[in-house]
């Protein structure tokens, strides 16, 4: 799994949102985007992941950014989460994984001895002109939106 690094260009993408529109991450250039990578939908991690992005949305957007949540769910999922804890953010479908392997998050990971794929929780801070501001891979869930906040600050 290749890690990007602070100062590479953000890969771009074309995927499905909670709402069933296409979004591409090029047509946020000109803004700061948080891209956030969590597992699953509607779990106690990815709960509080989210939840956290939600309660600091407005210091967010102050900073000329917005916020993304990738996960391989499907759109129906991604509909009933955002529904179910009032996110004001776009939920995107990556259920071929294709945005997580660009982003180096789809990794083995290993649960109660059980070898899978899945998603390493992670966030970048895409500023601008598509360059990557901020970085933090397997990221605790309660720590993503401060750490994020760092790198939209410094």
């Amino acid at each position: 799994m290749a890690k990007l690094q602070v100062g590479d260009t953000a890969p771009d993408f074309e995927t499905v949102s909670d709402t069933g529109e296409t979004v591409k991450l090029s047509d946020y250039r000109g803004r700061r985007v948080v891209l956030y990578f969590y597992p699953k939908d509607d779990t106690p991690g990815c709960t509080t992941q989210a939840c956290n992005f939600r309660d600091g949305y407005a210091d967010i957007q102050a900073h000329n950014a917005v916020v993304l949540g990738v996960s391989p769910d499907g759109v129906e999922s991604h509909r009933k989460f955002k529904s179910k804890f009032s996110l004001p953010f776009p939920l995107l479908a990556d259920e071929d994984h294709a945005i997580a392997e660009a982003y180096g998050v789809w990794a083995e990971k290993t649960n109660y001895g059980k070898k899978y794929m899945g998603i390493v929780r992670s966030h970048f801070v895409i500023d601008e002109a598509g360059k990557i501001a901020g970085v933090r891979y397997d990221v605790k869930a309660d720590k993503s939106l401060s750490e994020a906040m760092e790198a939209l600050t410094a």
